[in-house]
């Protein structure tokens, strides 16, 4: 079938069936109809020699095959899925069909062929290979991430996740009360409720304002800050004696029939 693609792409196009038929006898070529160039192609490309290959060409577009069409079934064929035998020796190759199709029946797949003879044009032909498998069903949504876990500010506090701790009095070194501002990463503003982003990190306490740097009269409106969550102390000490409580087991014993404590 290359050379008649090679011949049609030279040629510069080829007749229609309908003006220069097949007739199924031999006979004399009309050299004229070479003339008639109703259509025309660009190209073509080979396809491996498989069962695979060419199924996936053929979810493409319609694919051009050669075959032994020398089986005396296969010419009378009038309907139905086409089984019979052909021969596999590419001497042999004597018939072009296009594939246009494929399908399944019974368990039984098959690809959809349109051939020359007749006028019915449509046959079936049996093959190996399977229909593609229907597409996977889509994956289960992602679970939720967890919930944000909130950090701590010393020992007795602690802020959302997302914002900050800053310290509201000190007695000595030590901050005992503590404020969390709805920024990350903040400038807590010295002897004031304030705090400012890192990006604007000058406090203009009186103004209320977060500058970019000094002499800046433009900014961002600082964020006051709310109270830290005061963690319990004996919440704490719950934690410990949970952590430190002993698993208990206990077996029965096979001499006396009493429980005996173990750890």
């Amino acid at each position: 079938m290359d050379n008649a693609f090679q011949w049609v792409m030279s040629n510069g196009g080829l007749d229609t069936k309908a003006d220069y038929p097949y007739t199924g006898v031999d006979g004399t070529c009309n050299t004229a109809k070479e003339e008639k160039k109703v259509v025309s192609i660009d190209g073509y490309e080979d396809i491996d020699q498989s069962d695979s290959a060419l199924l996936c060409a053929t979810v493409q577009q319609p694919i051009s095959v050669g075959m032994d069409g020398s089986a005396l079934d296969f010419q009378l064929y009038t309907g139905g899925i086409y089984d019979g035998d052909c021969s596999d020796d590419p001497n042999d190759i004597d018939h072009a069909v296009l594939i246009v199709g494929y399908g399944s029946e019974n368990g039984e797949d098959y690809w959809i062929v349109k051939n020359s003879w007749g006028t019915d044009v449509f046959s079936t032909v049996t093959t190996i290979t399977p229909p593609p498998p229907p597409s996977p069903p889509p994956p289960p949504p992602s679970p939720p991430p967890p919930c944000p876990q909130p950090s701590d500010c010393g020992d007795s506090s602690s802020c959302p996740s997302d914002e900050t701790c800053c310290c509201i009095l000190k007695l000595f070194s030590s901050c005992i009360i503590y404020g969390c501002c709805p920024y990350e990463n903040v400038v807590c503003c010295a002897e004031s409720t304030y705090c400012c982003p890192s990006d604007y990190p000058i406090c203009d306490v009186d103004d209320g304002l977060c500058l970019r740097g000094q002499g800046d009269h433009l900014g961002v409106a600082a964020r006051r800050r709310h109270m830290a969550t005061y963690k319990f102390p004996w919440t704490k000490l719950e934690g410990r004696k949970e952590a430190n409580q002993p698993v208990l087991q206990w077996k029965r014993s096979l001499r006396c029939n009493t429980l005996n404590y173990m750890e």
